[in-house]
């Protein structure tokens, strides 16, 4: 998953506190203490570990296995739309040779996919897998992501949105129509894979996006604490934080090492251990909405389903343009 340009919206947080706080309840899922939102809860040993890769990651799954508080593994399963193995004539303007060729590496992936899926199953780690989303029809890709990843109930599924320029990435829009089909088909709702700025966005702008606002939260940001970040909008806080990657990962310094890996893979820490992880790992349930409170010059007032925040808050972030950034 990918590092982008910095923004930072430290007016938007001046304004954060309008949309609430409180721990949700039910099956929601929530950190057993403080510093599990705050301050590098990676160097807490009952907190569960999660790696995620893609495929072209190198892993000594001998090695990786001997880490007892890696809990889970989510693997990248389908990206954008479907390959086509028709290739006559143009394939989407691209040449018969490289439409041949990218199929090729498709089918290879997906039998990476397969392989890795056995081997962490067989070692009773909780598996999952994540769409890459990309502009294009969001029926397309649900449909192409079910039939690459076959999810089995008891498998977590992962809407991964990098950004919110439509021209790259799934719109917001789209990927809630990504998230409504995966619901359909298969009785559950994806979690959602994003950075900072865009869960910002979303969480400022939750009654445009009720259904992406609720969905369990993987959250990407490089940096030791979170300090005063959530709550944001309907989330108390992330059930997956992916801590380190290659941008904060070196040869001299690194959050945590991960043995049998290289210093690109990507590793995220669980807001519980790992029975409790193991106990939410796949429900696939919207997380509880909670009231928009608008402040005023005399306090805060409740808003409505439909109300838009950009349109209500003096001063409030509007949507950005171009590269984004993991913060």
């Amino acid at each position: 998953m990918e590092t982008r340009r910095k923004i930072r919206w430290g007016k938007f947080f001046r304004l954060a506190g309008l949309l609430g706080a409180g721990l949700f309840s039910g099956a929601a899922l929530v950190p057993d203490s403080t510093s599990a939102r705050d301050l590098m809860p990676w160097k807490l040993p009952d907190h569960a570990l999660v790696i995620d890769a893609y495929e072209l990651n190198i892993i000594d799954w001998d090695a990786m296995l001997k880490d007892r508080r890696i809990a889970g593994f989510i693997s990248k399963a389908s990206d954008g739309l479907p390959e086509s193995f028709a290739c006559t004539g143009d394939h989407r303007g691209d040449t018969v040779g490289h439409c041949k060729t990218m199929w090729r590496k498709y089918a290879v992936s997906r039998e990476l996919y397969q392989t890795r899926r056995l081997v962490a199953r067989a070692n009773g780690l909780l598996w999952g897998a994540y769409h890459l989303a990309r502009p294009g029809n969001p029926i397309d890709q649900a449909n192409h992501f079910l039939d690459y990843a076959a999810p089995r109930d008891d498998e977590l599924m992962v809407l991964d949105v990098e950004g919110i320029d439509a021209e790259k990435y799934m719109s917001l829009e789209d990927a809630a129509i990504f998230a409504g089909h995966i619901k359909t088909r298969t009785g559950r709702y994806p979690m959602l894979y994003t950075n900072h700025v865009t869960a910002t966005y979303i969480a400022a702008n939750r009654a445009r996006f009720p259904i992406l606002s609720r969905l369990p939260l993987w959250y990407a940001r490089y940096k030791p604490g979170i300090r005063n970040v959530f709550p944001m909008g309907n989330w108390d806080s992330y059930t997956l934080w992916q801590f380190s990657a290659a941008p904060n990962c070196g040869r001299r310094r690194c959050p945590y090492r991960v043995a049998g890996t290289l210093n690109d893979i990507d590793v995220n820490v669980a807001a519980m251990n790992a029975k409790a992880l193991r106990a939410i790992w796949a429900n696939g349930e919207l997380l509880p909405e909670k009231p928009l409170l608008i402040a005023t010059g005399r306090g805060s007032i409740s808003a409505g389903a439909g109300i838009d925040v950009d349109l209500m808050m003096t001063g409030s972030i509007r949507k950005p343009s171009g590269a984004l950034a993991l913060q």
